[in-house]
């Protein structure tokens, strides 16, 4: 059986929900589980904890490991390697390892790229087949129904998973606007919120937590842990974010906010998520130094938000 292993530079944990499908097509191709070197921060280790069909195992990849790295993969003997990146750095880690055959980005090729189609056309030249952008995370259904119970999660009630910080304050959509937008839908149907953030977002949680009835933090849960709430869950509603992509591949209807990132890059890798951006802009006009958080219309995401549960 072929050896592979699949490297990724990106460290967030949206950027390997997108990568996903990718990982899941090159397993079947050579029909058996991959390796997946990646950086702590994707949270990889808990996202194929129930996937021992496509990935048999995650390595850490440190921001300044070398020789270290290349020494712990030389010993796996490798067939082929897959670099999700144009990095020289991780292409030499890839051949100094020994690796035979390996595949990677052009040098010098990122500025202007579409994450996702980026990621999606280099698999399928490689496996010469088109794939499916979106895909799944694998999880049990036990920890599932135990999440149900432990959570009090049931089908009568609106259950939201709520992505309210980013990776910069300019992708964040005014906390104050959250606010206002969960007392709305509350008035209008049950709901519970799920407030998905990490230990660096509790302010935020806790500003909403007490304006907002219904809500549940989950910034002190491993992603371990999160994972299976958020299966429960029946909808997503998130600025541009690792809550959103994690969503969005447990099959939740997702409503996402961009302000200050380009959707062509990282929103229509999937279609359960629909977009709202800033007024003035479209989905294709939305970038990067856009900073249109304060130009996101209330009133937009509000209508969208109950056109997603209703």
């Amino acid at each position: 059986m072929n050896k592979a292993l699949i490297i990724i530079k990106s460290p967030g944990i949206g950027d390997l929900q997108i990568l996903l499908s990718n990982i899941h097509c090159i397993s079947k191709e050579i029909n058996g589980p991959v390796s997946v070197l990646a950086q702590k921060s994707t949270r990889a280790e808990a996202v194929f904890k129930n996937d021992n069909k496509h990935v048999n195992e995650v390595i850490n990849l440190g921001r300044k490991d070398f020789f270290n790295i290349i020494n712990k993969i030389k010993s796996k003997k490798f067939d082929q390697c897959y670099i999700y990146s144009d990095s020289i750095r991780l292409y030499l880690i890839a051949k100094l390892s020994g690796i035979p055959k390996i595949f990677h980005y052009p040098f010098f090729s990122k500025r202007g790229k579409n994450f996702y189609k980026t990621a999606k056309e280099f698999t399928e030249k490689i496996l010469q087949k088109k794939i499916n952008s979106a895909s799944k995370i694998y999880w049990d259904q036990e920890s599932i129904d135990k999440a149900k119970k432990d959570y009090n999660i049931k089908y009568d009630v609106k259950n939201i998973v709520c992505g309210i910080s980013a990776s910069g304050p300019t992708k964040r959509w005014d906390i104050n606007n959250y606010i206002k937008l969960f007392q709305e839908i509350n008035s209008k149907s049950q709901c519970k919120f799920f407030l998905f953030g990490g230990r660096n977002d509790e302010v935020l949680i806790e500003k909403v937590m007490s304006s907002v009835s219904n809500c549940v933090s989950l910034s002190k849960l491993d992603l371990e842990e999160i994972i299976p709430i958020i299966a429960a869950c029946n909808f997503c509603i998130s600025n541009d974010s690792g809550p959103l992509h994690i969503s969005a591949n447990l099959n939740l209807k997702c409503l996402a906010i961009f302000c200050d990132s380009p959707p062509v890059a990282y929103g229509l890798w999937n279609p359960n998520i629909k977009i709202v951006v800033p007024e003035g802009e479209t989905i294709e006009s939305t970038k990067h130094d856009t900073k249109g958080k304060f130009r996101v219309s209330f009133e937009t995401v509000l209508k969208k938000s109950l056109e997603l549960i209703s």
